[in-house]
């Protein structure tokens, strides 16, 4: 998308299109709110960004447990797992690319942020403790990692225009990603500490996308997963809220209610993706009255959290449920 995504949106939105995609780049997800907001807002067009799996299932499942809380959810985190078959995972190097040029490239995102000028969004409730890049989770208990997609600049993003435009109560968020036992995380700190060291020169990503088998230890390749892997893959996402019951104060006390929801679906690249997109595109169509009032560019939750959108999902295989009821 870096390279090749704004002319599409340039084209949708000079000639009065909605469009969609499954970006999972917030350099450019942020640079197309920046360009096109306001012209899509004149055009009444609607350009939805990372309708796949970066970031529906995080950015809808943060909007799903703030609605089955019976209160007034403050906090959530979110552990991603992702579970194969025997044939193992398999990605396509594009994802990885991706990640290389991000990662490179992470200064001028910073600037971009400063241009936009973002509000900064109030923290409502108990402050959610930041857990370290690595850490063991007794709830799981496996090590984690921070998510380093772009689910958590999605959902700050649709926590910003809730609050701002429709005055609800903003969510904290934390996404992080469940890893195994001790054999993983020697694998994965050897892996990431040569990636990140390669990523800051030049040659280092002239290497690291010539090469990205080798040095993604065989998951990311120019062929992508078999059909094998594709059908032996899963994912389960889960999202541990608190927040406060009805009647409580969120600006006084600590939480005194907890939830856990779950998102869980097929394999999130090849076959969730086009699920969680055509979903969204049918959103756009069909529940255009539940939409934003005016068009512009806009995450998911912030453009589809009226819509049908969840049960759409809910009956193609990305499914959203409640695995243990608000607690007081």
């Amino acid at each position: 998308y870096r390279f090749f995504g704004e002319p599409v949106v340039e084209a949708c939105v000079e000639n009065g299109a909605s469009c969609i995609d499954i970006s999972g780049e917030p350099q450019f997800l942020e640079g197309m709110y920046l360009k096109y907001n306001e012209k899509a807002a004149e055009k009444g067009v609607y350009v939805v960004g990372s309708c796949g799996f970066d970031s529906i299932p995080a950015d809808m499942g943060v909007l799903y447990t703030r609605d089955k809380l019976k209160g007034t959810l403050t906090a959530v985190e979110s552990f991603l797992s992702v579970k194969s078959g025997p044939e193992g995972l398999g990605v396509h190097d594009g994802t990885w690319k991706s990640a290389v040029y991000g990662l490179a490239d992470e200064d001028n995102l910073k600037k971009l942020r400063k241009q936009i000028g973002y509000t900064p969004v109030p923290v409502v409730g108990a402050k959610l403790k930041k857990r370290g890049f690595l850490f063991y989770s007794p709830e799981f208990k496996e090590y984690c990692i921070t998510f380093m997609g772009s689910d958590g600049s999605v959902v700050k993003r649709t926590q910003r225009y809730l609050h701002s435009e429709l005055q609800q109560t903003p969510v904290q968020y934390g996404g992080y990603v469940t890893l195994g036992g001790l054999g993983s995380v020697i694998k994965l700190m050897f892996l990431g500490m040569l990636f990140l060291l390669l990523v800051k020169f030049n040659f280092g990503r002239k290497l690291l996308t010539k090469y990205p088998k080798f040095f993604s230890a065989g998951y990311f390749t120019e062929e992508g997963p078999t059909q094998k892997q594709m059908d032996g893959t899963s994912f389960t996402m889960t999202f541990l809220g608190e927040g406060y019951s009805e009647g409580q104060d969120p600006q006084k006390g600590k939480p005194n209610v907890k939830i856990c929801t779950e998102v869980k679906g097929p394999e999130p690249g090849y076959i969730a993706t086009p699920i969680a997109m055509v979903q969204a595109a049918l959103s756009l169509l069909e529940d255009a009255a539940s939409l934003p009032k005016r068009g512009g560019v806009y995450s998911p939750g912030a453009a589809f959290s009226k819509t049908k959108l969840i049960d759409r999902l809910n009956k193609r295989g990305v499914e959203f449920s409640v695995i243990s009821k608000p607690e007081v």
